[in-house]
């Protein structure tokens, strides 16, 4: 199964079930001027993951997120002409807002067909007023574009799950992550080529006997058996089911400070426990009509 760098990974730092040393669990972002190694050829493994297609993934886009001192890269998702959805904890803080990346395959190559690099101030930038970075919980954001996007090969909208009384937990359904993150736990920063894995969803309680109690209801896990996994510089990406409905169900979130190649399971955000904030926001909504 492979994987397409989306999640950047929290360091959750175990001391007890009652003792969780949360300051190991924040986010960590890539810094994204760090020289990566380029691999020789286009189909090179990364975390047990492979090197996407060009459009296979065009809801992804990745965010070069600017702040006091420095900047970070995450990834995220689009879900209409004026609306992405990425993590909190990618967002929160901001110093004067965000380059989005559209369209892209290969992050570094400006020249790219299909690739649109649109930025956005911190204004327009919604980060879940009771998300809370000591415990990483409601770690979803949204970033208003200045303009409406026109959709073609290179870009198109992931579709949010239809709106319902109650909803799937997908335990048990094969997802895909993608994204711009680490490529193993030596690499030094985000990697230059969109990868992406092939991963099941676990059951929350399962989830919680590696995290002891710190995934929520509003959380939704993978598994990470063999070294498959998101990384750091993935945080806010997109995980969607892997039945070709491109179906929006996660934004990583958090994982393990021991390393991504390491088997515990990979943090989202359960893209379900937020549409009515979602189209409280934006007016996005699937409405199954």
């Amino acid at each position: 199964m492979k994987f397409v760098c989306v999640l950047l990974v929290l360091g959750v730092a175990i001391a007890s079930a009652t003792n969780v040393d949360w300051e190991s669990v924040k986010p960590r972002h890539v810094e994204p001027n760090i020289p990566m190694p380029r691999r020789a050829v286009p189909g090179g493994r990364i975390t047990s993951g492979t090197t996407a297609g060009r459009n296979q993934f065009p809801y992804q886009v990745g965010l070069l997120l600017y702040f006091e001192g420095g900047a970070g890269w995450c990834g995220g998702t689009v879900i209409s002409d004026r609306w992405i959805v990425t993590a909190a904890h990618c967002t929160d803080g901001l110093s004067t807002g965000v380059d989005v990346y559209l369209g892209a395959w290969d992050r570094t190559n400006k020249a790219e067909v299909g690739q649109q690099i649109i930025f956005v101030e911190k204004k327009n930038v919604i980060v879940h007023e009771t998300y809370n970075a000591n415990t990483i919980t409601d770690d979803i954001s949204l970033i208003k574009l200045p303009v409406p996007i026109e959709f073609n090969e290179y870009i198109q909208p992931a579709k949010l799950p239809v709106k319902s009384l109650t909803y799937s937990t997908y335990v048990g359904e094969t997802t895909i992550a993608s994204g711009w993150g680490k490529t193993s736990d030596s690499a030094t920063g985000a990697t230059d080529i969109l990868q992406y894995i092939e991963v099941p969803i676990m059951t929350n309680s399962g989830c919680n006997t590696w995290f002891l109690g710190s995934v929520q209801s509003t959380n939704i896990c993978i598994k990470t058996t063999g070294g498959t996994s998101t990384c750091n510089g993935d945080s806010g990406g997109p995980l969607v089911l892997a039945d070709g409905s491109n179906t929006l169900i996660g934004a990583t979130s958090f994982g393990i400070a021991l390393g991504c190649e390491v088997g515990w399971p990979g943090v989202f955000t359960r893209i379900t426990s937020y549409l009515d904030w979602i189209e409280k926001n934006s007016g996005v909504v699937n409405n199954g009509v």
